[in-house]
């Protein structure tokens, strides 16, 4: 993740002091009765914009996003301490149905498409939470962010990686959410694609105000697009801000950027900047 970092798109506009749509507060998450994963994780959601989750492999970034979608439960997993608030209200032990029905959508890691289904019938798929409420504009609708899905009708298997990743999030818009969750959508992808599924990404995010938590091991890319961050190492939250505090971050630069001096990682674990946030102790 050597290079620059592009100053992004201006997305002041965005910011405003609006209460969040989504309040993490001091969870904890065990699997298996045993094995502590995240460790009094806390942050916020605004109700508009990009807010990146970035961390290195094993840091907790999906276990977030899974305990915030109820998709724990399949991994003998669960959020034993702390709260997880939507629009107001307490969903953290709400059922993973419950919680699509409210308007969070996950894009699953590794995109997760039927791939014997056509590009139609996945879409259709994403708006079942609707209840079969899907007209053809709906369709239109995605079809005009991914005008590539648009030549491709046929079964979803057949489709390239970063085809399936458009299909993914085409997807998600079809449940028309309220928030979306966004697990690693570069992995797998060349890097001429990334740029592209990033810039739509970027735009359904001003075009439909619709906030979006993206995990992303790419940190260089998501502080591109992202108004906000929150880094991660081993189950914590160990650092957050704006996305200009967090380019401006020595330590960030160094370690997530590739813009440093090139000394060996440290962990942020010991950086005493950071004060583990207790107001929800």
């Amino acid at each position: 993740m050597v290079g620059q970092v592009s100053p992004g798109p201006d997305r002041s506009q965005d910011r405003s002091g609006a209460a969040p749509i989504l309040s993490v507060r001091n969870i904890e998450v065990v699997y298996n009765d045993v094995v502590l994963v995240l460790h009094g994780v806390s942050l916020d959601v605004p109700a508009s914009g990009i807010v990146a989750l970035l961390g290195a492999n094993g840091a907790g970034k999906s276990t977030t996003l899974k305990a915030i979608s109820g998709l724990l439960k399949g991994e003998d997993g669960e959020v034993t301490r702390g709260e997880i608030v939507f629009e107001g209200e307490n969903i953290t032990r709400e059922e993973p149905h419950r919680i699509v029905e409210r308007g969070i959508f996950q894009v699953m890691e590794g995109r997760r498409i039927i791939e014997d289904m056509t590009v139609v019938e996945n879409l259709r798929m994403g708006a079942y939470s609707r209840r079969g409420r899907v007209s053809q504009s709906d369709i239109e609708m995605v079809f005009e962010y991914f005008p590539r899905l648009k030549e491709r009708r046929g079964l979803a298997g057949y489709l390239s990686g970063g085809e399936q990743q458009m299909l993914a999030i085409g997807r998600a818009l079809m449940a028309r959410p309220k928030l979306i969750l966004m697990d690693e959508p570069s992995m797998g992808l060349a890097p001429k694609l990334v740029e592209e599924v990033f810039a739509i990404i970027d735009k359904v995010a001003r075009e439909q105000k619709i906030p979006i938590l993206l995990v992303e091991q790419n940190s260089n890319l998501a502080l591109r697009y992202a108004d906000s961050g929150y880094i991660m190492e081993l189950g914590k939250i160990v650092l957050e801000g704006t996305r200009e505090a967090l380019v401006a971050n020595e330590d960030v630069r160094e370690f997530y950027l590739g813009l440093g001096a090139g000394e060996t990682r440290r962990s942020f674990k010991n950086l005493k900047s950071y004060k583990r946030r207790k107001r929800w102790l």
